[in-house]
């Protein structure tokens, strides 16, 4: 593959959640809950509806309902079965899946062991270049549907630790122990497919079937709308509460919120800051926050050797005011970060990042002289995909220049569309502005994809350190229980927070909103966000 495990998530995903607009145009025409049973969702457009070529949350949002993955998350986040009866393993390395017998396509095709093993190894086959390739990485015989070579034909297109036993059994084989695994099938694109998929995979993206609570009603009208309706073979346990649901696409969030307000929209997954204000003086009770999982960081291109120095990093985070910037950017609604993970993920720690993530300008500037200082310009990276990206970079300049003494900076604003392109390629000359929302709610997924040595975007990667850090990881993943595993992922915390490569900066919060015609709903920090199966229409 052509890039490394953890980049296409950074780059693809992040995108779809940072941008507060995207592409498509305005969807018009039509109304919130009505009297057939329906509702409407504001999004943006998504990229692809085949499950393994897309790392979107914006595709997530209509392939939840469309697709039933063999393990989903609990509103907790814990992992519970959904299309499978169980998920085994003795030794964390080679899976035993029982799938729930009587399941069904929408086409009445009958969901097999097959079902998922063909999807698979679809997704993982190199030369299809699918988006989130790299999430079957962990399966046996990746390298070669993968190899190195690009111009290359695999001699297979099968992973070789797919076997399956019989049609409701699966045996899964993986490179290394990872007892992560039943988090990982949650996440969207290790969905199934069925066999009439690949007579024609492009036709297949206008209409998916799938083996979801819900069924594509006509075609995915491209930049208008994907409406969705009960499926009724379905028999899993999201059986839908209302009879239906319309995925409107917009440009602008600015505009679903008009939309809402006006009633054209039932829900809003993200009110886009400078709203919320407003939004939860008229919404009331209508107003949904929730906790979230998306952490901004500042990374350091660690290439450049006038940011080697520890003491220089950790100087810079100290002489950022978290809190200041939470008041005046995000309204105080942000969680000023006190560790590399949220504290919805399992693992976390209140203030394991301690002083090091505390605003402390006499101590910044003491550990920035004895670093010796920094020459030359300070270019700070971000993308324009919001306005309070432009804002908080403001504020951090500033705070630089003050606190330490940094009098040439400059700021280098890049079109979204190639943000997190230039990142892939490392082709910033300074700290740049990055985030990541969990695949799925595990420390291993923030701490091995952002500070690893096969994912992570700061060059920190041939260390000492950072050998000790993969190390570290490894246990934890070979872990035989939980508790073993979030103690190895707490001590490559410990060492990513000592050698500070990026600074955590704060938690997002999750702000959105609903009509007075839909009830019941729910809104999760995880992949697939809205429970569309729970809302009622009054």
């Amino acid at each position: 593959m052509t890039i490394q495990r953890g980049a296409r998530r950074s780059a693809a995903a992040l995108s779809a959640l940072a941008l507060a607009a995207s592409v498509g145009v305005t969807a018009c025409g039509g109304g919130g809950g009505s009297a057939d049973g329906t509702f409407t969702v504001g999004h943006s457009e998504p990229d692809h509806l085949v499950p393994g070529n897309t790392t979107s949350s914006y595709s997530f949002d209509v392939l939840s309902g469309l697709f039933e993955n063999l393990m989903g998350l609990s509103k907790d986040g814990k992992p519970v079965p959904l299309a499978a009866e169980s998920v085994k393993s003795d030794d964390q390395k080679v899976w035993t899946v029982k799938i729930r017998p009587g399941q069904k396509f929408h086409n009445d095709e009958p969901v097999t062991a097959a079902s998922f093993a063909d999807a698979w190894s679809n997704a993982a086959y190199g030369p299809n270049a699918y988006e989130a390739n790299d999430y079957f990485s962990h399966i046996k015989g990746y390298d070669e549907l993968n190899p190195e070579d690009e111009k290359a034909k695999p001699e297979t297109d099968k992973l070789s630790g797919l076997k399956v036993v019989d049609d409701t059994t699966l045996e899964v084989t993986l490179n290394e122990p990872f007892n992560q695994f039943p988090q990982l099938l949650t996440y969207p694109a290790f969905a199934p497919m069925p066999k009439a998929a690949y007579k024609d995979l492009k036709a297949y993206e206008d209409a998916p079937i799938g083996n979801g609570p819900y069924r594509i009603s006509g075609k995915w009208e491209r930049n208008k709308q994907i409406k969705l309706v009960p499926f009724g073979g379905y028999t899993g346990p999201r059986k839908p509460k209302n009879k239906g649901v319309v995925w409107k696409s917009y440009a602008s969030a600015d505009t679903i919120y008009t939309d809402l307000r006006a009633g054209r929209v039932d829900v809003q997954q993200t009110i886009p800051a400078a709203k919320v204000p407003e939004a939860k003086r008229l919404l009331g009770d209508r107003f949904l926050p929730r906790k979230m999982g998306t952490i901004d960081y500042l990374g350091f291109p660690l290439w450049d050797k006038r940011f080697a120095s520890a003491d220089l990093r950790r100087a810079i985070s100290m002489a950022i005011d978290r809190n200041g910037i939470n008041k005046a950017v995000y309204n105080g609604d942000y969680i000023v970060a006190d560790s590399l993970l949220p504290a919805i993920i399992a693992g976390h720690r209140p203030n394991a990042c301690g002083q090091v993530c505390t605003y402390d300008p006499a101590e910044a500037k003491k550990l920035f002289d004895k670093a010796g200082g920094f020459k030359g310009t300070l270019e700070l990276y971000f993308s324009n995909a919001q306005p309070t990206y432009a804002q908080w970079m403001t504020i951090v300049a500033n705070s630089l220049k003050q606190n330490l003494g940094i009098t040439d900076i400059q700021f280098r604003t890049v079109p979204a569309a190639d943000y997190f392109g230039m990142l892939s390629r490392r082709e910033e000359k300074g700290p740049y502005r990055q985030n990541w929302e969990a695949d799925y709610p595990s420390a291993q997924n923030y701490l091995q994809n952002m500070w690893g040595s096969e994912g992570n975007k700061m060059g920190w990667e041939t260390t000492k350190e950072n050998k000790e850090f993969d190390a570290l990881i490894a246990k934890g993943n070979a872990a035989k229980d939980e508790q073993e595993a979030i103690r190895f992922y707490n001590q490559a915390e410990d060492l990513a927070i000592r050698e500070m490569p990026q600074i955590p900066l704060w938690t997002w919060a999750g702000q959105g909103g609903r009509s007075d015609k839909v009830d019941n709903v729910t809104i999760t920090p995880y992949a697939g966000g809205l429970l569309v199966h729970e809302v009622t229409v009054k």
